[in-house]
């Protein structure tokens, strides 16, 4: 019984070292992706775009824009967001990720706390964000981020700097 109990175990061993060797159709050859934020464009009117380009397993860079579409509804104007990601799973480039990013940005300037004037101002931010990336086998995406940055030009009223996606997307 021990004999037949030890194969067993054995067996069951070999076999799950023997999947964790196994590459996923969305790994193969796919070295970028396409997505589109959809949060943004449900709340805020913003048509956001990212285009991301995976360096190898664990890293990958992209730039984000952002165009408002309703400027009576928001003060943003448009941004252009260059990141760096680094991925902290053991697949290839998705699950938990940390994102350090940079923005240049055009936002609506305030004259006093309760009005705003219709020029806008451009700023520029840094900052780091968390999130999580899920990848079907048919290369869609979804992505969910979350960051926060400092305003670096002193012209501007705007201090802190938010980056908020919910994205849908596709691995080619």
């Amino acid at each position: 019984m021990k004999k037949l109990l030890l194969v067993l175990l054995l067996t069951c061993t070999v076999v799950t070292f023997a999947q964790t060797d196994e590459k996923f159709p969305q790994d193969v050859n796919k070295k970028h992706e396409i997505k589109l934020n959809a949060l943004t464009l449900i709340a805020a009117k913003w048509i956001d775009v990212s285009y991301e380009n995976l360096i190898n397993e664990e890293s990958s860079f992209g730039i984000t824009a952002a165009i408002n579409t309703d400027k009576s509804e928001t003060d943003l104007n448009y941004q252009l967001t260059p990141f760096y990601r680094r991925y902290f799973s053991g697949k290839f480039a998705r699950g938990f990720f940390v994102e350090g990013f940079g923005s240049l940005f055009s936002a609506r300037e305030y004259t006093n706390l309760f009005t705003s004037s219709n020029e806008f101002t451009t700023g520029f931010a840094l900052g780091v964000s968390v999130g999580g990336k899920f990848v079907s086998k048919q290369g869609f995406s979804t992505e969910l981020l979350l960051g926060v940055g400092r305003n670096l030009s002193g012209d501007t009223d705007y201090e802190g700097f938010g980056r908020v996606a919910i994205s849908v997307g596709y691995r080619f």
